[in-house]
């Protein structure tokens, strides 16, 4: 979001953009949720694990490529369709999300080493495409891993550094500078009397304390 967000016009609302992105957002995971969840219980009807060893719901990569496949499979030829659909759907939000990851260190490369659109993509999609080869067979010993390392770990903790980043590091007159361009009124809001505040003491610390509590 952060990504194509660096790509919007000058005069573009910032805050209600990314506020309804962040409940679209919210809202597709949340009934995504509400899908999977009572699929995962037919699926254990049906005869298919959705519990690991240690009594815990199969989630990640195990949820996807094993028990979502299983639960298709029991449904006949509706579940081919479906899954078809799933898998296609899938193929899409990894190719967009993967768009959006790469164009960070592509136009990193552009501006700090002077290289063309074309070298730097193709250096560091043949790069990605390597490790994703690797990963992809030795599956059952990297997949996990690297799916745990990257939701459960990665993803929380650049949370926080970014909320840091913009809370503590980046300037407040700079960041209400850049919305002020899309919303000249900004200043005289509750958006940016509560925001600045939030981002700075709240979000670290509710981050910090999501990503501590599995391991109290």
């Amino acid at each position: 979001m952060m990504v194509y967000g660096s790509y919007l016009s000058k005069d573009i609302n910032i805050p209600k953009t990314a506020g309804q992105v962040a409940i679209i957002d919210t809202g597709v995971a949340f009934m995504a949720g509400l899908l999977i969840l009572p699929a995962m219980f037919v699926a254990k009807e049906n005869g298919v694990q959705i519990f690991n060893e240690l009594g815990e719901l199969i989630s990640s990569g195990n949820l996807v490529f094993v028990v979502l496949p299983a639960l298709f499979d029991s449904m006949g030829l509706a579940g081919e369709v479906i899954g078809i659909a799933f898998f296609a759907l899938m193929v899409i939000a990894a190719l967009t999300s993967s768009i959006a990851m790469l164009e960070v260190p592509v136009s990193c490369l552009q501006e700090e080493a002077k290289m063309s659109r074309n070298k730097a993509t193709m250096i560091l999609g043949g790069t990605i495409l390597l490790c994703s080869a690797i990963i992809a067979a030795n599956f059952n010993a990297l997949f996990d891993l690297v799916a745990t390392a990257s939701t459960v770990y990665m993803q929380p903790l650049l949370g926080v550094v970014w909320a840091v980043v913009i809370g503590w590091i980046w300037s407040r007159n700079s960041l209400l500078e850049e919305i002020r361009q899309g919303n000249p009124e900004i200043e005289q809001t509750w958006f940016w009397k509560i925001w600045p505040w939030y981002v700075k003491f709240v979000c670290p610390a509710a981050i910090l304390i999501v990503f501590a509590y599995p391991f109290l």
